[in-house]
């Protein structure tokens, strides 16, 4: 039997989360619009590059427009291997920022698209140093399966690739890792509309995370309440258990019986 809506807890490490909606901090034309949309969206976990942490000029300072109550997710934007991908999980938990950690990987300029091999090599080391690893990652199942092995957290497929807003590009191979990965799905990059947040949800997917398809909005916090709401109608639609999708047409009243009399 599916958990009931009203007490859907997605846990992940200690944490415990009633929102499914994660957002990303980079592309705003301001990071006052920040607290704005996070709480449009009702997201409680924000995801930031270590770079945009400047402890020592506040308005910089990306965290400082993060509302006190989320959790923040750094990320390791701009590492292109293992050691690198370390070495500013390190420097972010230094730094205050907790001990969660996206892992991105990333050497290939031109699609953007993370490196399994390397991204399992950070996974390990960091889960062993008490890390709470949420590794970004191209679906394939053996990859996801090592992640797994790694110590991952949850593992974070790209639905198309980053900053697109293309959509589930990938939908079939998010659901394989859906069916087969026992830690929580979480769709990130790519996703352009709520329609394609809720459609994931819909898959099963424990959460998503979004951030071009909020920030370059015409308004983002209109935008982000929309995304809030579509995941928490796509999370409710999957719990409730679709129907059965037919090849034929099936009435859903009787078209025989009483004309017959």
């Amino acid at each position: 039997m599916k958990k009931n809506p009203v007490n859907d807890i997605l846990q992940i490490g200690e944490t415990k989360l009633t929102s499914r909606l994660f957002l990303g901090t980079g592309k705003f034309a301001s990071n006052t619009l920040i607290p704005e949309v996070v709480n449009a969206a009702g997201a409680q976990v924000i995801t930031v590059a270590l770079r945009r942490v400047d402890l020592d000029h506040k308005e910089e300072n990306i965290v400082t427009y993060i509302p006190k109550h989320c959790t923040l997710l750094p990320n390791t934007s701009g590492a292109r291997n293992a050691e690198e991908a370390i070495r500013i999980a390190r420097l972010a938990r230094a730094a205050g920022c907790g001990n969660w950690i996206k892992i991105e990987v990333i050497s290939d300029n031109r699609y953007l698209l993370p490196d399994n091999m390397e991204t399992i090599k950070a996974t390990e080391i960091l889960a062993k140093e008490g890390f709470v690893v949420l590794p970004y990652m191209s679906p394939d199942l053996m990859a996801a399966k090592r992640l797994v092995e790694a110590g991952a957290a949850a593992v974070m497929p790209l639905g198309a690739p980053i900053g697109t807003n293309r959509g589930l590009k990938m939908k079939e191979l998010i659901k394989i890792l859906i069916e087969e990965i026992s830690l929580p799905i979480i769709v990130d990059a790519g996703i352009g509309r709520p329609s394609e947040a809720a459609e994931a949800m819909e898959m099963g997917a424990a959460a998503v995370l979004v951030n071009t398809a909020v920030a370059t909005a015409s308004d983002p916090e209109a935008m982000a309440e929309a995304f809030g709401l579509a995941v928490a109608a796509g999370r409710k639609a999957f719990l409730a258990g679709p129907g059965a999708i037919q090849e034929y047409a099936n009435a859903s009243s009787p078209l025989t019986g009483f004309l017959d009399k």
